[in-house]
């Protein structure tokens, strides 16, 4: 029988399960435990910042393989933290996070373990994962334009760029500069163009009157209510999301740059901790994640599968192929503290 525990079983470590507890309760993390089959040394452990449709992941894993999954939920960077201080006292074998900056950001921190796995470097594209195989990426979260086709040609639509051109000023709609996605996006920005032109696009967005909003979910809103935005940037899967509920939803979606570098994408990924108890089980994991699981780990959030031998959920493929970004996730990551600076020099907030 399946069973969900609280947040590890304590048994061999019990003081410390009842910290991670305590912990989680204090920050407001949302702990949720695994599955009571077999014993501790079947186990696999993992720290995530990724709260979309994991159990259901989880649960085929076990099915498929027998091995338990037992996961505390929590923001990216607080789980980040709690590795780093934690140190060889961590429970977690996983760190799984949605984004590239927190990726790298651990990586460089010395929290993962490089692992060497054929079966993870023949799953995805090598931009998709660490240069040295310290974490891999599991699914893609495409950033790009969406609009509203009753008063936006589409043919008028092309780049991230081209916001700043006269025609979309205080027409615009996009995320705060403390969110992940934006730094990741002008991070790119960044490592494509250089600090100094990035600068001038995100300052040409800035002088054209863009409206910050603080959520994906509200400048999608904004763009169906015909409100105070025609365009808006944000992650392809709040749209399916939306689409899914509401199929006549009056917001199309456009793949970004297609002439060009293709699509920014971002990446839910995770690696090995540096002082896993299992990491043949947590290795394991990932490799049936990237494999196997890409379906149960992508599809329930229309995520994009980082593997090119499965096929996007159908909403997503209605939007048809596009060309993605090949810029390698951990040089974005690598680039987000400059992000940061970036947007505080140009104004947006």
């Amino acid at each position: 029988m399946l069973g969900l525990r609280r947040p590890w079983a304590p048994s061999r470590r019990p003081r410390r399960a009842l910290v991670v507890l305590l912990l989680a309760l204090l920050t407001g993390a949302t702990a949720c435990g695994g599955f009571a089959v077999g014993g501790e040394d079947d186990t696999v452990r993992v720290y995530s910042g990724r709260h979309y449709d994991l159990e259901a992941a989880f649960q085929r894993f076990h099915a498929d393989t027998g091995i338990n999954v037992e996961f505390l939920f929590g923001g990216d960077a607080e789980l980040r933290e709690r590795l780093a201080s934690e140190g060889a006292d961590t429970q977690a074998d996983v760190y799984m996070t949605v984004d590239a900056a927190n990726l790298a950001l651990a990586a460089e921190q010395g929290l993962f373990q490089p692992v060497e796995s054929q079966t993870l470097t023949g799953a995805m594209p090598a931009n998709l994962r660490d240069p040295h195989n310290r974490w891999f990426g599991l699914s893609m979260r495409a950033r790009t334009l969406v609009y509203d086709p009753d008063e936006v040609d589409a043919q008028q639509l092309s780049t991230y760029e081209a916001l700043t051109q006269p025609r979309w000023q205080g027409r615009v709609c996009m995320r705060n500069s403390t969110n992940s996605y934006t730094q990741s996006l002008v991070a790119s920005l960044i490592a494509h163009h250089g600090f100094d032109r990035a600068l001038e696009i995100v300052a040409g967005w800035v002088d054209n009157d863009v409206e910050i909003l603080n959520s994906d979910v509200r400048i999608i809103d904004t763009v169906a209510a015909n409100g105070s935005c025609d365009v808006g940037v944000v992650n392809h899967y709040y749209l399916a999301r939306r689409r899914d509920k509401e199929p006549d939803l009056g917001v199309a979606l456009m793949w970004a740059n297609q002439n060009g570098r293709g699509t920014h994408v971002n990446v839910s990924g995770a690696g090995v901790t540096r002082h896993a108890d299992n990491p043949q089980l947590a290795q394991r994991l990932i490799e049936w994640l990237a494999t196997d699981g890409q379906t149960a780990f992508n599809h329930g959030n229309h995520e994009i599968p980082v593997n090119p031998d499965v096929a996007p959920d159908p909403l997503v493929a209605q939007w048809g192929d596009f060309t993605q970004d090949e810029l390698n996730a951990q040089r974005v990551g690598a680039l987000n503290d400059e992000a940061v600076e970036l947007m505080s020099e140009a104004g947006y907030e």
